[in-house]
């Protein structure tokens, strides 16, 4: 998995680079939780040397992805079940606040294209019975969803808190019933953001956050995943 770098690119760049794979490595648990790793083996697993790979794990270490532990190198941060208790608190608060941000910019169709083609995509994946291809354009279409806000520091936010979470449904994923509920909120939300209804779009996606952290912390509660 090198990456290889062009002549002439800032050591800035590359770390940014380096950070954004181990962040998708993380994410997609390709590095278990709570394994440690030397700055020298990560470097020869991506094809980098050591400074790229120190410089990553800083920006990691502040999205609450790794822990950066001296002399012994780089951990996978590990979640408690009140980790993800607290994290849904916070994105229960801010996504509805983003979705009602939304309806309130009165976006048209070219704006809210890319959330609707996250709707087909969910349906289609569903239809054939693709949960993984579900999960991965459900995030997206939360993704932009934040975006719709227009509010940078707020999609950085939401952003961190979603990569941390992240780990957690794709262990529940096929552990939970289809969801083609979520599917219908998403798109009554974007139809509720189309109209340009704030309170509507804000109770909407509220509630949807609610019943996605209770599903969640159910799940883990009943199989015994404490420590993700």
């Amino acid at each position: 998995m090198g990456l290889d770098q062009p002549a002439g690119e800032r050591p800035a760049s590359r770390a940014v680079q380096v950070a954004e794979t181990l962040r998708q490595m993380i994410c997609n648990n390709d590095l278990a939780p709570g394994s440690s790793f030397l700055e020298t083996e990560l470097g020869e697993m991506l094809g980098v040397s050591r400074t790229p790979i120190r410089e990553a794990a800083v920006i990691l270490e502040g999205r609450g992805l790794v822990e950066i532990v001296p002399r012994r190198g780089i951990r996978i941060a590990t979640l408690t079940i009140t980790d993800m208790e607290e994290i849904y608190d916070i994105l229960i608060e801010l996504e509805p606040f983003a979705a009602a941000r939304a309806a309130a910019l009165g976006h048209g169709d070219e704006e809210l294209a890319p959330v609707r083609r996250c709707l087909t995509e969910m349906e289609d994946a569903l239809e054939q019975g693709d949960r993984a291809r579900w999960a991965e354009w459900d995030g997206r279409f939360h993704s932009g969803l934040v975006a719709l806000s227009g509010n940078g520091r707020l999609v950085e936010i939401v952003s961190m808190y979603s990569d941390q979470v992240h780990r957690a449904r794709l262990l529940t994923l096929h552990m939970r019933p289809e969801p083609h509920a979520s599917n219908r909120c998403h798109r009554a939300l974007v139809d509720a953001i189309a109209r340009g209804a704030v309170d509507e779009a804000r109770t909407l996606h509220r509630d949807h956050r609610v019943e996605a952290r209770s599903v969640l912390i159910e799940l883990l509660k009943r199989h015994s995943l404490t420590r993700i």
